[in-house]
């Protein structure tokens, strides 16, 4: 009987050695999709123009944000289709497409306080390389497009990072005189904000 119970014994150490109690294997880790999520922002007025442009923006430039004076230029551009421009006054910046890709952003200076930049749907209406302000002291205005019948345009001027101007949409030089190539008379502007 000891020997009986010695092999119970001895057996049931040996099946429970055999057994596998480490826990099984955590499983495969998921590889994380990045979901875009544009910065916060209370608009006044948008039709979602400026989410995609920085959805857009961080596509194509892997980027969400700019220095003041600050812009990006895509290394091809499209040599047909329309350019737009979308602007956003409440974030200070805009971007230029061509035939529906994005090929262009920049830090903007939009209308400061008492001289709001207006919003809404635009087009270029005429274009001077060189031009001069006709309400604020003959002021240059380089690479003026202007978009109204009030004096509002988009040109090259100082971009400090916030609303700065008289209601014109300033942008870096470098930059109004690239874009200024590039636009015709008719082309769209959205302005949101």
């Amino acid at each position: 009987m000891k020997k009986l119970w010695s092999a119970i014994v001895i057996g049931s150490v040996l099946a429970l050695a055999a057994c596998s109690t480490a826990p099984p294997p955590p499983p495969r880790p998921q590889i994380a999709q990045p979901t875009f999520t544009p910065p916060p922002t209370e608009y006044r007025w948008t039709q979602g123009n400026a989410a995609k442009g920085f959805e857009a923006m961080a596509g194509a430039f892997g980027r969400m944000t700019l220095r003041p004076a600050e812009f990006l230029w895509a290394p091809v551009i499209p040599a047909e289709g329309e350019t737009r421009l979308v602007v956003d006054i409440a974030n200070q910046i805009a971007f230029v497409y061509r035939a529906d890709q994005l090929i262009g952003v920049t830090n903007v200076s939009s209308g400061k306080k008492g001289h709001p930049t207006p919003l809404g749907f635009w087009s270029v209406q005429f274009k001077r390389p060189m031009y001069r302000s006709k309400k604020y002291d003959n002021a240059a205005m380089p690479f003026m497009q202007s978009i109204d019948d009030h004096g509002i345009a988009f040109h090259a001027g100082v971009t400090p990072g916030f609303p700065a101007s008289h209601g014109c949409i300033r942008m870096p030089p470098k930059f109004a005189q690239r874009l200024y190539g590039l636009t015709k008379v008719g082309d769209k502007v959205i302005i949101e904000g």
